[in-house]
């Protein structure tokens, strides 16, 4: 109980008054053009092919980045496990005795 936060209550939102909606007033005259030139449309925009190439170029890019860091660490790996080798071997045959050699 001494532990546990108390909150203040939220008051409640007031509500607002529902109007019914009303039709828009129509005019005796007829509305004439702005301006009698024709004014060309302009044009659609073009639609792409290929809407999900970006995605796939995207993927393919993750997936190669991926695979080169991979295998850089591979490459050092390897590189460190042959160094360690070539050091055990010299220290090998540094440590034993000379009429053994």
């Amino acid at each position: 109980m001494l532990l546990s936060p108390k909150y203040p209550q939220t008051p409640a939102a007031p509500t607002l008054p529902v109007h019914a909606p009303t039709a828009p007033v129509q005019h005796a005259h007829a509305q004439a053009p702005v301006c009698a030139c024709q004014q060309p449309q302009p044009s659609p925009p073009a639609r792409r092919i290929a809407p999900t190439l970006g995605v796939v170029a995207g993927a393919v890019a993750a997936v190669v980045a991926v695979g080169v860091v991979l295998k850089a660490l591979l490459v050092a790996v390897t590189v460190a496990a042959l160094s360690v080798a070539v050091v055990a071997v010299v220290l090998r045959s540094l440590l034993t005795a000379p009429r053994q050699r």
